[in-house]
């Protein structure tokens, strides 16, 4: 899922539905353009505060909701996850398992499956899925590895995660719900035989 997309889940997902969303956030630096943009920007800081609220009462943790998708097909990765409000508080979860795509609602409060599930090819998806995808087989690190990190690195809860690729290299962007605000943490994922770096 690409970073632009991440934020843009959250926001417009929060706004469409009455304040739901889905998480992934980057900060924007106030400046003389953003007067044109305050309408705008108040619905954006109440549905962060909207999906903040939601997901500090929920009980199952992000690491729980992608064990209990990847235990639905032995084997599988977690590409990608999000957190939603626009019902019932949920994470979408998508993973990975050889040529197969899986998509599954995860209840945030009981970790029950919430959906049907949805399983596709890695042929039916867009070409920087399908690339993002692809390149979870040469890394080592796992979503979930890299969420723990950054869960201690921003010392918050995350609710957000996937695998994008910026300026030509394979971030982990993990998004991460403080008391009050959200930050995005990225991590570079070592490929085999090497070590991590963190930005």
């Amino acid at each position: 899922m690409p970073k632009k997309q991440l934020f843009a889940l959250i926001v417009c997902s929060a706004a469409l539905a009455g304040t739901g969303a889905l998480a992934g956030v980057t900060q924007v630096p106030a400046d003389a353009e953003q007067q044109s943009a305050t309408a705008q920007g108040n619905v954006e800081e109440a549905a962060i505060r909207r999906v903040l609220e939601q997901f500090h009462t929920t009980k199952v943790p992000i690491g729980q909701a992608m064990a209990i998708a990847e235990g639905l097909h032995d084997g599988s990765r977690t590409a990608d996850i999000s957190f939603e409000i626009s019902g019932p508080p949920v994470y979408r979860v998508r993973t990975i398992k050889n040529e197969r795509v899986f998509e599954n609602v995860i209840d945030a409060n009981t970790g029950r499956v919430s959906q049907t599930e949805i399983a596709s090819s890695l042929k039916e998806l867009d070409r920087a899925d399908l690339a993002n995808i692809i390149a979870l087989k040469w890394i080592k690190l796992e979503l979930s590895d890299a969420v723990r990190v950054a869960e201690s690195a921003a010392d918050g809860q995350a609710l957000a995660g996937g695998l994008v690729k910026q300026d030509g290299k394979l971030t982990f962007v993990v998004v991460i719900a403080t008391s009050d605000r959200l930050k995005e943490v990225m991590l570079e994922p070592p490929k085999v035989g090497q070590r991590s770096t963190q930005h």
